[in-house]
């Protein structure tokens, strides 16, 4: 079971919902950036579990601890290892799922492929697996802000068929997002998402919702032209988080509706530097940065594990009906944004890194 991602800023993450911790070993960075594990931690409070009726009731602090890689508030250049330990897991509210596969979750799937699985919670397939991502990707934009002053901002765009309205983005802020207790920067939207989540919640049931990513300050040139364009790398880092569906980066789909002289962001130089008028497509073009802001969106579906009855069968071929036990997040989007910065932190600071190499 592959657990890495990257080939020279890398992280592996490890552990299960339910076993005794969970965290990540990132290699490759750079000797010399200052890191505490308050760097860190501010990244994982926004993650964790219990925040607000919006998520999960599991109540877990989420306490990282930085077990090496790290000497006198400085990284040393070799591996950074991360453990965050499990406090308040419920196996027992589990135990229905040993014998029956929730539909929508990865439940059989795990079996067709391993023939055996880790029932608690999901284990691998748990959200929970993502603290890993977010530590290390805390470290990547850490660095990146050092050596770039790249700045990534994601927030709910909608949940269900509550949608933000369009806003300038020119002035959005990580207070905005924070702010809302559903990360939506729009006040009326975020009440009635909030409202939506609740309904969901309620009726033992789910919702989905889609996030969006900005990234300021992008440095230029990052990508190669082939199979590791800088949207496609996105793409995979993205769809790799538990419950993400889908992804676009700029216009997305509605490019498939216009004109390519609607769609083609026309050029000019100021100052020496080449922009563009607009930004359809995303600010990666040929699968590289051109320099202007990345934009992408995210679709992320209904939380799987619901309390309603569902027909299912179980691993004796039996067909039946379960109700899940268990806490479970009504909309997984609303705790996803800090998720989606973490994952596009680690493509960039990994596709840095291989730019600084290849042009020595």
């Amino acid at each position: 079971m592959a657990s890495i991602f990257g080939k020279i800023f890398t992280v592996t993450t490890w552990g299960e919902s339910h076993g005794p911790a969970v965290g990540a070993v990132l290699d490759g960075c750079p000797a010399g950036i200052p890191l505490s594990e308050q760097d860190i931690q501010k990244y994982l409070d926004r993650r964790r579990p219990g925040q607000s009726k919006m998520t999960t009731a599991r109540n877990e602090k989420d306490q990282v601890k930085i077990l090496s890689g790290v000497f006198e508030g400085k990284t040393t250049g070799t591996p950074i290892s991360f453990a965050v330990f499990n406090e308040d897991q419920h196996s027992n509210d589990y135990a229905e799922i040993e014998k029956w596969y929730r539909p929508g979750h990865a439940d059989l799937c795990y079996d067709l492929k391993y023939g055996f699985r880790d029932y608690r919670g999901g284990g691998r397939s748990s959200a929970r697996e993502t603290i890993g991502r977010v530590a290390a990707g805390a470290v990547a934009q850490k660095f990146l802000q050092q050596v770039a002053g790249t700045e990534f901002i994601a927030w709910v765009d909608s949940i269900g068929n509550v949608d933000c309205p369009k806003f300038d983005t020119d002035k959005l802020t990580l207070e905005m997002v924070e702010a809302s207790p559903v990360r939506c920067p729009d006040k009326a939207a975020s009440d009635k998402m909030e409202s939506a989540v609740l309904e969901a919640k309620q009726s033992m049931d789910s919702v989905g919702g889609i996030v969006s990513l900005l990234i300021r300050n992008v440095p230029a040139a990052l990508g190669e032209p082939v199979f590791d364009k800088l949207d496609a790398l996105l793409a995979q880092a993205m769809l790799s988080i538990p419950a993400c569906k889908g992804f676009e980066v700029g216009s997305g789909f509605a490019a498939a509706r216009m004109r390519g002289s609607e769609h083609n962001d026309e050029i000019y130089c100021e100052g020496g530097k080449f922009r563009t008028h607009t930004n359809n497509a995303g600010g990666i073009v040929g699968g590289i940065s051109n320099g202007e802001n990345i934009v992408c969106r995210m679709a992320f579906k209904p939380t799987a594990t619901i309390s309603q009855p569902q027909k299912t069968a179980s691993r004796s071929g039996e067909n039946g009906e379960l109700a899940a036990k268990g806490r479970h997040d009504p909309c997984v989007a609303v705790r996803a944004p800090v998720i989606v910065e973490s994952m596009a932190a680690l493509v960039l600071a990994d596709l840095y890194l291989q730019q600084k190499r290849n042009s020595l």
